[in-house]
């Protein structure tokens, strides 16, 4: 497995539909969903298999000059609690490290919560359901 930052069309299809098959179609959501506004902005990782294909993805956008946002993270669901998620976790803080961001921030959907507690961050408070069923939480990790 490594990770790459996608740079081709190519590349980007995989993220986009890795992206929409773990976190928007399982809900019903429409394809597009799987998109944001500031992607543009974002830096974009993702996870490929020994056959360079997308294993899992994720984004770290800055919210400001010390804080760095997780958003997307999703692995394939074949691959999934296989431990994977760490090496894009990983990659993305050393990237918000390298700018000079003090924390990183996330909203972690309820299965995933422990998860990130394993790699040291802590539950802010509870926020929102995304589609009327999945609670999140904000969570926080001082880098």
């Amino acid at each position: 497995m490594r990770i790459i930052e996608p740079a081709t069309e190519a590349d980007f299809e995989q993220y986009y539909q890795l992206r929409y098959d773990v976190l928007r179609a399982p809900w019903q959501q429409p394809p597009g969903t799987e998109r944001a506004s500031d992607d543009d902005r974002a830096i974009h990782a993702m996870l490929l298999d020994p056959e360079n294909r997308a294993a899992g993805v994720c984004r770290l956008h800055f919210e400001n000059e010390e804080e760095g946002q997780l958003r997307f993270m999703a692995i394939r669901e074949d691959l999934q609690n296989q431990g994977l998620g760490k090496y894009l976790l990983h990659y993305l803080e050393d990237k918000a490290r390298d700018a000079g961001c003090k924390y990183i921030t996330l909203q972690a959907r309820e299965l995933a919560v422990n998860f990130y507690k394993r790699y040291g961050y802590k539950v802010v408070k509870k926020t929102h359901l995304l589609f009327g069923s999945i609670q999140h939480y904000q969570m926080e990790k001082y880098l």
